[in-house]
């Protein structure tokens, strides 16, 4: 913001504010800071105002992934046995292997269409590679990021990040938090209104300690979630995802899928609407109660889960005939995907508050949505069940389903 003054300026205040025999001398430490010197006969004051910019440094396109975007001293340099390697560098190695994974399965569902990449770094370490597919067979838009980040965080994306620590002793002072933040982030639209799209994210994150508490030990969670939207309800579908879910969390504690799944259900609520943006599926954050190794683990086997939780849906589904009416459904529940992604998502706003990557901030939004004024269902429609099951989130897991076809049951 001030990169083009020079190291020191000095200059008269208007009159209004100072006689005209008072100066103030302007110093600039670095593009975000400015020191001011007010001199007087007999003594000086200092002070400091501090512009606000972007806390991460600007990302360079690179023409080839590299074996790891993380700095040297965090195992980037890929010396020392496996047994050593720190929590961030098999939390990367994790997340890139599920991205390769989940694309794979992608791209053979739809048949033809591929995966455009960016890989990006940056000076100080850090990088990511961001793959989306548009306009394909299946695919109206499938994206799905990988990303290791080092920055700076202002106060209030510390909060959006950990929304806690604002009730830090009840006194928590605004300033900048060193931070490391990993992880894998996707969002998957399908064309076919019978075929619900799918969002994943698993992230780790560190903070040093801010530096109005020195000697604070560093904070460390993890955080993340699967979850399902679809226009239309199949129970089998919604069933089959949910169990997948189950499944996963069972291998670690029997707690943590209704722990997780009301959790998703609280935190996909559209406040505005008093609607669920979808039908739920886990979520979790901050999560620092267990052994580090163990949530690792965790949060490896709930992305392993992706593919075998969504595609199973998708080959149902994908060439399943539909009309107009009921692609207008579709968009429309698309609209309120985009009103929950811009206005509550705690990902998109510590994206946005710490000058992260634009593109790959906002590749979670669909192609199209569609809003209508004061539109409402009938009552009793296929698209009144789906509307009632955001508003009363249900249980999914032990539904009895007595017929499985490949349409609501208006559709024949």
């Amino acid at each position: 913001m001030f990169s083009s003054l020079p190291s020191t300026s000095t200059f008269p205040l208007p009159n209004s504010t100072l006689p005209p025999s008072k100066t103030l001398t302007l110093t600039t430490t670095n593009p975000t800071t400015l020191s001011f010197n007010y001199k007087k006969p007999i003594k000086t004051k200092t002070f400091t105002i501090r512009a606000s910019s972007h806390m991460i440094e600007k990302e360079t396109a690179e023409t080839h992934r590299p074996d790891t975007f993380l700095r040297d001293s965090d195992g980037g340099s890929g010396s020392g046995p496996s047994d050593q390697e720190s929590i961030r560098s098999r939390f990367e190695r994790m997340i890139r292997e599920a991205q390769d994974s989940v694309c794979e399965a992608i791209e053979a569902a739809d048949g033809g269409a591929k995966f455009k990449e960016d890989v990006w770094s940056r000076p100080g370490g850090g990088g990511g590679i961001s793959r989306v597919l548009q306009d394909g067979a299946v695919w109206e838009k499938a994206g799905v990021n990988v990303s290791v980040v080092y920055g700076v965080m202002p106060p209030e994306a510390y909060r959006a990040a950990n929304p806690a620590s604002a009730g830090e002793n009840g006194n928590f002072k605004p300033e900048p938090v060193p931070f490391f933040a990993a992880g894998i982030s996707s969002v998957l639209h399908p064309k076919n209104p019978f075929a619900p799209t799918l969002h994943f994210n698993y992230r780790y994150f560190e903070t040093d300690a801010r530096k109005d508490a020195p000697g604070a030990p560093r904070q460390w969670w993890f955080g993340g979630g699967t979850d399902l939207t679809p226009a239309y309800i199949f129970e089998e579908d919604v069933k089959h995802f949910h169990t997948v879910q189950k499944n996963a969390c069972d291998k670690f504690d029997p707690s943590f899928y209704p722990r997780f799944k009301k959790w998703c259900d609280d935190y996909f609520y559209i406040k505005h609407r008093n609607e669920r943006r979808g039908l739920g599926g886990i979520f979790f954050d901050d999560l620092n109660d267990y052994d580090q190794e163990m949530l690792l683990s965790f949060a490896t086997e709930c992305a392993n889960s992706v593919v075998d939780a969504y595609i199973p849906i998708i080959e149902r589904r994908k060439d399943t005939p539909f009309t107009d009416q009921n692609k207008a459904w579709q968009q429309l529940r698309r609209g309120r995907y985009v009103e929950f992604n811009l206005v509550y998502d705690r990902g998109t706003t510590f994206g946005l508050k710490t000058g992260g990557r634009i593109e790959s901030i906002l590749v979670s939004l669909p192609l199209t949505a569609r809003w209508e004024y004061d539109h409402k269902p009938e009552e009793g429609s296929e698209e009144w069940k789906l509307l009632d099951a955001c508003i009363n989130p249900k249980e999914w897991i032990g539904i009895v389903v007595e017929q499985l076809d490949c349409k609501p049951d208006d559709e024949g």
